[in-house]
């Protein structure tokens, strides 16, 4: 409701006239300020949701989705996730034969963009199924390599998420709901293959990950007396100034502390042991891939309750960005994938990123990442925004979650948990997006990173979750009157 005046007194005139009122939103308000003899002007607004009104109400008027909400978010706080074994990732995830696992939602090579097609080709290289870049283009887009999402098979992967074969992987455990989550191992930042780069320094990098660093890490997670606790590091993460996503100094300091030890004790050439404790130590990011599938642990407690409007799954493939939601089990729903907005590397500016890419918006799902930016406000560094804009954003999402995870304890919010749970009837209500912050790869295939900011779904996700809840939620009432 706004007021204005008629003079030019004090206060710019606005106590020296009678009040003229405008009134949004219900109209009890304007009828009540009629009824006292004031003149009122209507005005036709109202609040900047998404999706279909009927959908929206009916979604809000479903008997089952409190409760099924309340399990979900409970299934999720009480997870866990400890490190139980490192394993080549043909072995965990069942990648018989020529199989490739991405970021995202389904995928197919027509559609893949420059990074996704880098990462592809640059696997197909080092597996040995091409001997040239050419060779493995012709080989993909023949559908002589099987591409499938990584949550399709318990796993996530950053950025193009690109899993092969050969590559280690973290093997992680829920010991409350009995699951388990996989990733592949951290290459570090710049010419990557997670970010699409393939030229022989990446496939040298990842030759002595296969051969050295996963051996190495498989004997000393098997010699530990007692199992990583990833879920605790990650806690105490926020307490040191990380995020979960883009900032991950503390933990990957804290899992090397942890690490060492045991690597440090092994029977193994003392060259081999200090090439991994160099890399482990030289790779801020090394624990993100620890994180990840903590995250995705969390949030597999929570798939299939009939009713629940959390959302499960946030991923991108780099062309589309998808979401699942408990209450609708492994569909996806998807749009079009956002180009992050933020700072850019060297001379690369806002031409040269691709499309959002990348599993590691289970973070955020989770309500770590771009959630809990409050707690690590020197993210704005590498993403871009201002350190208010960080503590905003953390209270924005609070409106779009379904609970607060006492586990994850914000210090500068008063040790507040973090907003978590993702809420896709708050999201349509309000019209606001999930923030996520993010790593820029490169459009051109084999360019690499060429930034980090933020960026948010695209509409689409969530009002295409909305139609299909509702949808739920409809048949549900017709299966009760009858």
């Amino acid at each position: 409701m706004t007021t204005t005046g008629t003079s030019t007194g004090a206060l710019g005139g606005l106590l020296d006239g009678p009040p003229a009122v405008v009134a949004a939103g219900v109209d009890v308000f304007s009828g009540a300020l009629r009824a006292q003899g004031v003149s009122v002007a209507d005005v036709d607004w109202r609040p900047p949701g998404l999706g279909d009104a009927a959908d929206l109400t009916a979604l809000a008027l479903d008997p089952r989705r409190a409760a099924a909400n309340r399990t979900a978010v409970e299934r999720v706080l009480a997870a866990g996730s400890v490190l139980v074994d490192v394993r080549p990732a043909r072995e965990v995830l069942g990648m018989e034969g020529r199989t490739l696992l991405h970021s995202g939602p389904p995928l197919n090579w027509e559609a893949a963009s420059g990074p996704m097609r880098g990462a592809l080709v640059g696997a197909c290289l080092f597996e040995g199924w091409a001997s040239t870049v050419e060779e493995a283009e012709a080989l993909l887009a023949s559908g002589g390599v099987e591409l499938e999402p990584c949550h399709h098979r318990s796993a996530v992967g950053p950025m193009a998420g690109v899993t092969s074969p050969s590559m280690w992987a973290w093997c992680l455990e829920d010991p409350v709901n009995g699951g388990r989550a996989y990733c592949n191992l951290n290459e570090g930042l710049g010419k990557v293959l997670r970010m699409g780069a393939f030229n022989q320094e990446v496939l040298t990098r990842l030759a002595w990950m296969r051969d050295v660093l996963g051996p190495l890490l498989a004997r000393a997670v098997r010699s530990m007396a007692e199992p990583l606790d990833v879920k605790a590091v990650l806690a105490q993460m926020l307490q040191m100034g990380d995020e979960g996503h883009n900032r991950n100094r503390a933990g990957s300091l804290m899992t090397l502390r942890e690490l060492s030890p045991a690597l440090a004790a092994l029977d193994a050439p003392s060259d081999d042991v200090a090439a991994a404790l160099r890399f482990i130590g030289g790779n801020e990011h090394f624990f993100l891939n620890l994180g990840m599938p903590t995250a995705k642990l969390a949030m597999d407690a929570a798939r299939d309750v009939p009713g629940s409007t959390l959302v499960t799954v946030m991923a991108r493939n780099g062309t589309e960005f998808g979401v699942q939601t408990a209450g609708t089990g492994d569909r996806w729903f998807t749009g079009p994938a956002q180009t992050p907005v933020g700072l850019f590397l060297g001379d690369y500016g806002p031409e040269d990123a691709n499309p959002d890419i990348g599993d590691s918006a289970i973070m955020e799902t989770y309500g770590v990442g771009g959630f809990s930016m409050a707690a690590a406000p020197a993210i704005v560094r590498f993403v871009g925004g201002t350190v208010p804009d960080a503590l905003a954003t953390t209270e924005r999402m609070y409106q779009l979650t379904l609970a607060e995870n006492p586990a994850m304890a914000i210090p500068i919010l008063g040790f507040r948990g973090a907003p978590t749970g993702i809420d896709v009837l708050a999201v349509a209500r309000t019209g606001w997006l999930p923030q996520i912050n993010t790593g820029m790869a490169g459009r051109v295939a084999g360019t690499g990173q060429v930034g980090a900011g933020l960026v948010q779904p695209p509409r689409e996700c969530f009002e295409g979750a909305l139609a299909a809840l509702a949808q739920e939620a409809r048949a549900a009432a017709r299966v009760v009157v009858r």
